[in-house]
C-alpha cells in the first residue's frame, strides 16, 4: 500500500483547466440551471498561480533527519546521518540539479505532478481500502427531505447544477481569504475581474487572499479510472449527458442534460429515479461491480475480455456517465455501519473506478466515495459543500412534489452485460477476495464532547496540534513507542500543487507524550502541552526526496543508499495515517490504514467537540486506540483547566 495522497491529471484539451475559455451560457440558462453566477471567472487566477518551489537539498536533508530523530536510537541515527551526508554531497546533489533543470523546462506544471501521477496509476493494488476514501453528508436539516427519492433527486440536480456552473466559468474561484473583509467583497471582485489573468494572483495577494489551483476540477464529472496492464489511464468524456445509477447491482442510465445542455426537469429526474427504485429486478447472479475492486492487472485483463464479449458500448456508457449514483436498499444503523457502507459496502452496488460515487441509503444517509488518482480533497470538498448547500437551501423538489408523468420505461435504459464463463469465474474470485478482505477491517469512532476549537484557541493552542498530540500519546500508551506518522497538507496554493507531508511525530511530541503517559504525577497542573514547530506547505521533505528517487529510477541510476537505509523504509511505513477536514456539511469521513499494521485516522476538531473515525486491520485494535485517544484528550484538558492528571 502507498500513502493516501492527492493527485490529479492535467487537461491538455478544451476542458476546464488552466487558461480554458469559459463556455457560453446555453439558451436555457434560467433559474435552477446554475448554483451561482460569479462575476470573477472560475479560472481567472489559474495562469498567475505561483509555482511549487523545490526546496534546497540541504534544507530537505535537515528536515528529514529531524523527522527521523524520534524514530531511531543513537546508533541508527548516526548511520542515517552518514547516508544523508553522502547523498547530499554526491548523487543527491546531481539529481537535485537535474530536477531543478527539468522543472525550469516545465513551467506549466509542478515538479511533483508527473512522478506523483505515475505512482498512483502504476499502483496495482485494489483501489478499495488502499486509496478511495469517503465523506458523509450531514442529514438535510428538514427531516422530511431525507426521504431517499427526495434526497436523491435534490442531490442529483444540485450536482448537475455544479457541473454546469463550473463549465460555464460561473463557479466562484477557490480562494483562501486571510482578510475576507477586504478580499471577499463585491468591490474587490468587480476590480479583480478586469486584472489580466496573468497578473490576477498578485492582485489577490495584495489584499491577503490566496487563490487555489483548480486544474483538477474538470475530472469531477464524466470521468473514470480505466484499468490497463502496468499503468491505468484516466478517461473523461465531457460530451456525455447521462447519469449512471446502480441499485441491487443493476446498472441504469438516463439523460440528466438535454441536447442543448440544459438540466432535465427535476420532476422527470424524480420520475426516473422512482422507476428505478420500484424496479423488481433481482440482483444479478454475477455482480459486475466486484471487478472494480480487483487487483488492477487482473481487472485490466478481465476488462479486455468484457470488451471482446460484446460489452464495449455498455462499458463506454458506464465510463462516460456524469457520475455514479448508488441507491442502497437498507437504512444506516449507526456511525460505524455508515463508515463501512460508504467506504466499501458489499461490493455489488458501487463502481469504484468512477471519479466519485454518490451513495444514498434507504433512510437518506448520503456520502461521496471517490477514486483518488484524479484529484484531491480540495476539489471534492468544494463540490461536497456546494451540493449540500444547494440541495438543502434551494431544493429542486419537495416531499410533496409529484414526479412527471413520463414513460421511464422508454427513457431509462438498463445496461445488460454478456458474461462468458471466464468472466463469471473472474467475478466469483473477485467477490471471494473482496469479502475476505472486508472482514479484516475494523472501524470505530468517538466524539469527545468536552471541548473543541473555541476552548483550545482561548488557550492559544492550535486545535490540530492538540489532536495530533493526542494520537502520539495514544499510540505511546497503547504500544509503548513512537512511530512514523503522516498528516496530509495541501499545496493547492501553488500551480498544480498536490500535497506535502506534515510529520507530527517529533522530538517535541515524543517528550510531551512521555511526560503525560509515563510521568503524569510530575506533570504540573495547568502546564500547556508543548508541540512541534508547524511545517508550512513548502517546507516538507517527503515530496522532494520522492521526486529525486523517481528521477533516479527514470534515468536508470542505481538506487542511492539513502533510499536503501532501513530508516527510510520505516519513516515511509506510516503506521499512523491521519487526515482532517472541517465543514458544516460533513458528518464524518474515513479511509483504511495505508499499511497492514497501521491505523487510518480521520478526524475533525469542531467548535465544541472533537470527532475521530479510526480503522485498523488484525494486529491493531481501533477501539483500544480510540480509548487511548480519549484518555489523552482528557489529560490535556485537565492540564489546561488546572486539574490533576489521573494516572
Amino acid at each position: 500500500m502507498v500513502p493516501r495522497l492527492l493527485l490529479r491529471a492535467w487537461p491538455r484539451g478544451p476542458a476546464v483547466g488552466p487558461g480554458a475559455p469559459s463556455r457560453p451560457l446555453s439558451a436555457g440558462s434560467g433559474p435552477g440551471q446554475y448554483l451561482q453566477r460569479s462575476i470573477v471567472p472560475t479560472m481567472h487566477y489559474q495562469d498567475s498561480l505561483p509555482r511549487l518551489p523545490i526546496p534546497k537539498l540541504e534544507d530537505t536533508i535537515r528536515r528529514y533527519l529531524s523527522a527521523q530523530k524520534p524514530l531511531l536510537n543513537d546508533g541508527q541515527f548516526r548511520k542515517t546521518e552518514q547516508f544523508c551526508k553522502s547523498f547530499e554531497n554526491g548523487i543527491g546533489k546531481e539529481l537535485h540539479e537535474q530536477l531543478v533543470a527539468l522543472d525550469k523546462q516545465n513551467k506549466h506544471t509542478s515538479y511533483i505532478s508527473g512522478p506523483w501521477f505515475d505512482m498512483y496509476l502504476s499502483a496495482r493494488d485494489s483501489v478499495v481500502l488502499n486509496f478511495n476514501p469517503f465523506m458523509a453528508f450531514n442529514p438535510d436539516p428538514k427531516s422530511e427531505y431525507n426521504d431517499q427519492l427526495t434526497r436523491a433527486t435534490n442531490m442529483t440536480v444540485s450536482a448537475i447544477r455544479f457541473l454546469k456552473t463550473l463549465r460555464a466559468g460561473l463557479l466562484e474561484p477557490e480562494v483562501f481569504h486571510l482578510n475576507p473583509a477586504k478580499s471577499d467583497t463585491i468591490t474587490f471582485k468587480r476590480l479583480i475581474r478586469f486584472v489580466p489573468s496573468s497578473l490576477s494572483w498578485y492582485g489577490a495577494y495584495l489584499v491577503n487572499a490566496y487563490p487555489l489551483d483548480m486544474s483538477q476540477y474538470f475530472r469531477l464529472f464524466n470521468s473514470t479510472r480505466l484499468p490497463k496492464p502496468s499503468r491505468d489511464e484516466l478517461f473523461t468524456d465531457d460530451k456525455a449527458r447521462h447519469l449512471l445509477v446502480l441499485r441491487k447491482g443493476n446498472f441504469y442510465i438516463f439523460d440528466v442534460l438535454d441536447q442543448d445542455g440544459n438540466i432535465v426537469s427535476p420532476s422527470e429526474i424524480q420520475a426516473h429515479l422512482k422507476y428505478i427504485l420500484s424496479d423488481s429486478s433481482p440482483a444479478p447472479e454475477f455482480p459486475l461491480a466486484y471487478l472494480t475492486s480487483e487487483n488492477r492487472d487482473i481487472w485490466a485483463e478481465l476488462r479486455q475480455k468484457l470488451m471482446s464479449s460484446g460489452n464495449e458500448e455498455s462499458l463506454r456508457k458506464v465510463d462516460s456517465a456524469v457520475f455514479c449514483l448508488c441507491l442502497d436498499d437498507f437504512p444506516i444503523k449507526d456511525l460505524v455501519h455508515l463508515s463501512h457502507n460508504m467506504l466499501h459496502g458489499d461490493g455489488t452496488n458501487r463502481w469504484f473506478d468512477k471519479s466519485f460515487n454518490l451513495i444514498i441509503a434507504k433512510d437518506g444517509s448520503t456520502a461521496v466515495h471517490f477514486e483518488h488518482s484524479w484529484g484531491d480533497g480540495v476539489a471534492v470538498l468544494r463540490f461536497f459543500n456546494e451540493v449540500f448547500k444547494d440541495s438543502t437551501q434551494t431544493p429542486a423538489v419537495t416531499p410533496q412534489s409529484q414526479p412527471a408523468t413520463t414513460d421511464s420505461t422508454v427513457t431509462v435504459q438498463k445496461l445488460n452485460f454478456e458474461l462468458t464463463d471466464a468472466l463469471k469465474t473472474g467475478i466469483t474470485a473477485a467477490k471471494e477476495k473482496f469479502d475476505a478482505t472486508m472482514k479484516t477491517l475494523t472501524i470505530d469512532c468517538v466524539q469527545f464532547q468536552r471541548g473543541g476549537k473555541e476552548f483550545l484557541k482561548k488557550q492559544k493552542l492550535s486545535p490540530d496540534a492538540v489532536a495530533q498530540l493526542a494520537f502520539q500519546m495514544a499510540f505511546l500508551r497503547q504500544y509503548g513507542q513512537t512511530v512514523a506518522t503522516y498528516e496530509s497538507c495541501s499545496t493547492a496554493a501553488f500551480k498544480h500543487g498536490r500535497t506535502e507531508t506534515i510529520r507530527p511525530a517529533s522530538v517535541y511530541t515524543k517528550r510531551c507524550s512521555e511526560a503525560f503517559v509515563r510521568e503524569p504525577s510530575r506533570h504540573s497542573a495547568g502546564r500547556k502541552p508543548s508541540h512541534w514547530p508547524r511545517y508550512t506547505a513548502s517546507q516538507g521533505f517527503d515530496r522532494h526526496l520522492f521526486a529525486l528517487r523517481h528521477l533516479a529510477a527514470a534515468k536508470g541510476i542505481i538506487l542511492p543508499e539513502l533510499y536503501l537505509d532501513p530508516a527510510y523504509g520505516q519513516i515511509n511505513h506510516n503506521v499512523l495515517s491521519t487526515s482532517t477536514l472541517s465543514s458544516p456539511a460533513v458528518n464524518l469521513g474515513g479511509f483504511a490504514p495505508v499499511v497492514s499494521d497501521g491505523f487510518g485516522v480521520g478526524y475533525a476538531v469542531h467548535d465544541n467537540w472533537i470527532g475521530c473515525n479510526v480503522s485498523s486491520y488484525p494486529g491493531r485494535n481501533a477501539r483500544e486506540f480510540l480509548q487511548c485517544v480519549e484518555k489523552a484528550l482528557e489529560d490535556m484538558f485537565d492540564a489546561l483547566e488546572g486539574k490533576s492528571i489521573k494516572s
